[in-house]
């Protein structure tokens, strides 16, 4: 007979709803100022304006600004700051480090010298000043995406291959491997703006800044495809990764494959980081501080913590963006700059307060 009592079951449930009202909320926060950063701008737009306009019944000035700027940019946040924040999340559990990210384990720097790379070596990208909404269009997506995606994945094997063989490393040492794989990929991105030419260099270092503005509904369908598909693997191990939490060996006493688990996921993570990073460039510490967040608020359950981590990563690059868009308007901050800012604070208080105790495998 079970010794579970229905008090305690009403405590788990109470707990469930719990963390079901916590996602709600964020999703509900996310379309809200997912509406407010379309409302921000030279034209200002009520909300029922903006919902006419979505609904079609907008008037064309309104229809100009919605559908051609401001949608495809709110779009983008809500997209890569999913992206981002998922492949943390993952991130986080297969390797055991509170601190991993791929903007902290050069994953992001990888895959940016892979889209340098495409956009010079391949014209994958050039500067399009005919366009007010975009210093840059991205000629050939497939190609940049590519080349990102190889270099980025470069970065993972490498830190793959160190967390398998050196197990000593600990937290902190994989991250200064990610110091130093970004060192090596800047260097790499720095050479290739020296010996290219105006054109070129200019959609590089544009590109570096961050800008979500620069993507258009055919990136955005290519990313949410492969935001779809990997959220959908992701979920559906779930309970791997929750019991990977507990650590290797328990894992692998309850019939989890830790070894596949972790190159298919962090593959997936690779290929999310270098989509998101080939179409609006570098954006930094979103896949850290959100699921940090999240954790704190809805436990360690993947269950709740994938979906809440999306959701409050698109979360905080809508407010990220919209604070740049308007703080100095209409000069527009990078967004890059703008979420290194928030996640710097962030990163050092998890490895001065936190990082080695809670993923030291003790």
């Amino acid at each position: 007979m079970s010794n579970i009592t229905s008090e305690q079951i009403d405590l788990y449930n109470r707990y469930i709803r719990r963390k079901r009202w916590i996602l709600f909320v964020t999703f509900i926060l996310m379309i809200f100022f997912a509406l407010f950063a379309m409302s921000v701008g030279s034209i200002r737009l009520s909300f029922l304006d903006i919902l006419k306009t979505l609904a079609g019944q907008g008037d064309q000035l309104s229809n100009t600004t919605i559908w051609q700027i401001r949608l495809p940019r709110v779009l983008a946040a809500i997209l890569v700051g999913a992206a981002l924040s998922s492949a943390g999340a993952v991130m986080q559990c297969v390797l055991r480090n509170p601190l991993a990210s791929a903007s902290t384990l050069g994953v992001s720097q990888g895959a940016a010298f892979g889209a340098a790379l495409g956009i010079v070596v391949f014209g994958g990208g050039v500067v399009n000043s005919a366009n007010a909404t975009s210093a840059i269009t991205i000629n050939n997506p497939y190609i940049v995406t590519l080349c990102a995606f190889v270099f980025g994945s470069v970065s993972t094997l490498i830190v793959i291959i160190i967390s398998r063989f050196k197990r000593n490393i600990g937290p902190a040492g994989l991250v200064l491997v990610g110091v130093a794989l970004s060192s090596l990929f800047g260097g790499g991105s720095t050479l290739l703006q020296y010996f290219t030419d105006d054109t070129k260099l200019g959609a590089i270092v544009f590109w570096t800044f961050g800008n979500l503005g620069s993507a258009n509904y055919k990136e955005l369908i290519v990313m949410f495809i492969a935001l779809s598909l990997t959220i959908v693997y992701f979920m559906l191990n779930r309970w791997n990764y929750n019991a990977m939490e507990s650590g290797a060996d328990t894992a692998k006493s309850l019939g989890v494959n830790t070894r596949s688990i972790m190159l298919v996921s962090m593959t997936f993570c690779s290929l999310l980081s270098a989509i998101a990073v080939s179409f609006v460039g570098i954006i930094s510490f979103v896949g850290l501080v959100a699921p940090h967040i999240m954790r704190r608020l809805v436990g360690n359950d993947y269950r709740y913590l994938l979906p809440s981590s999306a959701l409050a990563g698109s979360l905080l690059l809508i407010l990220a963006d919209t604070f740049g868009r308007s703080i100095v308007a209409p000069v527009i901050l990078p967004i890059g700059a703008l979420t290194a800012f928030l996640g710097a604070p962030m990163f050092l208080f998890l490895l001065f307060k936190g990082g080695e105790n809670n993923y030291s495998g003790k």
